[in-house]
């Protein structure tokens, strides 16, 4: 991909983070804990323990372990983590289809743990959609009818349930498939049906579980730009759970990496691969292509001279990768220009540093307006 020079004119100021709006989910101090008197693990001495010793010594697993963190309206915030790490218990309890043990948890600043059975009924079928790896589809109806399953079960007229769900036919490229029944749909076409199923009811928040661990490398790579197409296209909040740190750092806009029912790092695709927190993520991030993921704002150096009037100029979110080839189409340095102030600028050298792992930071902190 080749990158986006910016104009030279001022661009609008960003807004306000969110606009001021609320986060959808707010967790704090969470905590599933299996096991005998699991109620009495968060805040006692045990808590501490290791996942091993917590067994050993009260025969209790926690899942879940004291996590925090909020999902920001219109964002992709990714949950990853290996077999067992906690992610799938975690995003079953933002709807409480696992109950967990203690902690805070609100949607839309409403208590979620707090709420009747009405209420969180109205919760898993308007606000939050699960979508599964295990698609979960009615084998004896056709595709438009299981799309059309979750306004059934709100309630929803016959009519209007199955012309949104011609709609979502359309939304996720099944047009043609309408009649057809789950078991004459490959794999990919499930999970589209799933996903269509999931849109048809407009949640407020879309909760991946692993959707795509199942599907061959191609097709989950063609969901994977469904996924991204929708968000472009929609701005719906999601929170997307998987193992895979490829898939983590293609969709998230945020991502929260979990170890033993604990929140290791969390922070942009960028902060986790160009600054990881501890030596369990930074060797998880090792085989990570950097020049892929990370931006500009790790590369530049201050301009000299006469670098910052004029010539070509990237924006700030321009990955090393797509800046080497500016560079190398201008034959020389090229700024990184953000709302009309250059923030510094790039060459052969130091993008070819960031490349090899070389620590940039004291360039970055003397890079600024010119």
């Amino acid at each position: 991909m080749s990158a986006t020079l910016v104009p030279e004119t001022p661009e609008t100021p960003e807004k306000s983070e969110n606009n001021g709006k609320a986060p959808v989910f707010s967790v704090r101090g969470l905590w599933k804990v299996f096991g005998p008197k699991a109620d009495r693990i968060p805040g006692s001495a045990e808590a501490g323990l290791s996942a091993e010793e917590l067994r050993a010594r009260t025969g209790c697993t926690a899942a879940v372990r004291d996590v925090s963190f909020d999902v920001q309206p219109g964002e992709v915030f990714v949950v990853m983590g290996l077999s067992g790490s906690g992610k799938s218990t975690l995003v079953r309890c933002l709807t409480r289809l696992i109950e967990p043990t203690a902690g805070e948890l609100s949607i839309d600043g409403e208590d979620v743990l707090g709420m009747d059975k009405n209420r969180l009924r109205d919760l898993r079928r308007h606000r939050a959609a699960m979508v599964f790896q295990h698609f979960g589809l009615l084998p004896h109806r056709s595709v438009l009818d299981n799309i059309a399953y979750g306004l059934e079960i709100q309630g929803v007229g016959k009519a209007e349930r199955r012309a949104k769900a011609a709609e979502m036919v359309e939304k996720v490229g099944l047009t043609g498939l309408e009649r057809r029944r789950p078991g004459q749909l490959s794999g990919g076409q499930q999970q589209r049906v799933g996903l269509a199923r999931a849109l048809a009811v407009d949640p407020e928040v879309l909760l991946f579980d692993e959707p795509f661990s199942a599907l061959d490398p191609l097709i989950r790579r063609d969901m994977q730009e469904e996924v991204i197409r929708l968000h472009r296209e929609e701005g719906r909040t999601m929170v997307f759970i998987t193992h895979d740190l490829s898939e983590a750092l293609r969709l998230g806009d945020r991502i929260a990496l979990m170890r033993d029912g604990g929140i290791v790092q969390l922070g942009t695709p960028e902060e986790i691969v160009g600054s990881p927190a501890d030596d369990y993520v930074r060797d998880f991030v090792r085989d990570v292509p950097r020049e892929q993921v990370l931006t500009v704002r790790r590369a530049m150096r201050p301009a000299v001279k006469d670098e910052a009037k004029d010539g070509p100029a990237l924006a700030p979110s321009t990955t090393v990768a797509e800046a080497i080839e500016a560079v190398a189409r201008t034959g020389g340095p090229v700024r990184v220009v953000d709302d009309g102030r250059c923030l510094g600028v790039v060459d052969h050298a130091c993008l070819l540093d960031v490349v090899a792992g070389l620590d940039r930071e004291d360039g970055r902190e003397k890079a600024g307006a010119v």
